[in-house]
């Protein structure tokens, strides 16, 4: 048998060529981590200095150039929640059917990933316009929370889904098996068993399907978003400041954009904290629910 034999000084140069590139991404990913903290550090150093108790608790006021931000924090949060009812449930039963119920080779399943993969590329601004054609004309919610929440778990539905089948994909056959063969239905499995060792992924999944939904501006742009709504709203009919729209709004128009900049970055900052708490929130439950499981 022939001994394969490599050139002199082979090993140095494929070393070297490692090296090369493994500093080629290292260079690259610290490039980005700097990009990133850049942005934060402007916003920080251009918005601290705004918030305080006054910005946090009030109405905007003297034309939005003053006062705080108060029922824009409110709206924002009940249109995450709102959206978080309408997509969790669709879309976790979703994940579940096609991972559990329906045939993996099955023309169903393909339509449906396909569909959810193509749902997920379109344009937030295509989502809004569809909303207000649905939601805000065609079933007569007009511009409301009710059709903001609805649009907001459509454009969040097909992370969720996806997020859902992936995370029960990864749990071994054998364990199914084991609960089928102790005499648990298909059901029982899925419920007590499946689910549960899936969750850590799949609460990652819905909180930062929040965190994508909170800084949204175009679908409630059409359906639900007000320019200035200073009372916190009564109803889900009732139209809401948020956060992203009250950005756009003092940072394009006004009557005094030289004064509204200050309240932008500290509008900013604050979707930012936001945002930050949410994935911080994932994280944290993640673990919560990675502990149980070992627990158990």
């Amino acid at each position: 048998m022939a001994i394969e034999t490599f050139p002199k000084g082979y090993g140095a140069r494929k070393r070297r060529s490692q090296k090369t590139a493994f500093g080629i991404f290292r260079g690259l990913s610290l490039f980005i981590v700097l990009v990133l903290f850049a942005i934060l550090g402007f916003i920080i150093y251009r918005g601290a200095g705004v918030i305080d108790w006054t910005f946090l608790t009030e109405a905007p006021s003297d034309g939005m150039t003053s006062g705080g931000i108060f029922p824009a924090i409110i709206g924002t949060l009940l249109l995450m929640a709102g959206s978080a009812i309408v997509a969790f449930p669709v879309g976790i039963m979703s994940g579940i059917y096609m991972n559990e119920y329906a045939s993996k080779s099955g023309w169903a399943v393909k339509f449906i990933r396909l569909m959810t993969n193509n749902l997920s590329g379109v344009p937030s601004i295509v989502f809004g316009l569809f909303g207000m054609a649905l939601f805000v004309k065609y079933l007569g919610f007009g511009d409301s929370i009710l059709a903001g929440s609805l649009t907001l778990g459509l454009l969040s539905l097909p992370l969720v889904i996806r997020t859902t089948e992936e995370a029960l994909k990864d749990i071994p056959a054998g364990i199914r098996e084991g609960s089928l063969a102790l005499g648990a239905s298909k059901l029982q499995t899925i419920w007590k068993v499946v689910l549960p060792m899936g969750m850590p992924r799949i609460i990652t999944g819905l909180i930062l399907s929040l965190g994508r939904v909170s800084g949204e501006t175009a679908p409630i742009l059409f359906t639900c978003a007000a320019y200035f709504f200073p009372q916190l709203p009564s109803s889900i009919f009732d139209q809401c400041m948020a956060l992203p729209y009250h950005l756009y709004v003092i940072s394009t128009s006004g009557t005094d954009i030289e004064a509204q900049q200050p309240i932008a970055y500290g509008t900013a900052l604050v979707l930012i904290i936001i945002v930050l708490v949410i994935n911080l929130l994932a994280g944290v439950l993640r673990k919560y629910f990675e502990n149980r499981l070992k627990l158990k």
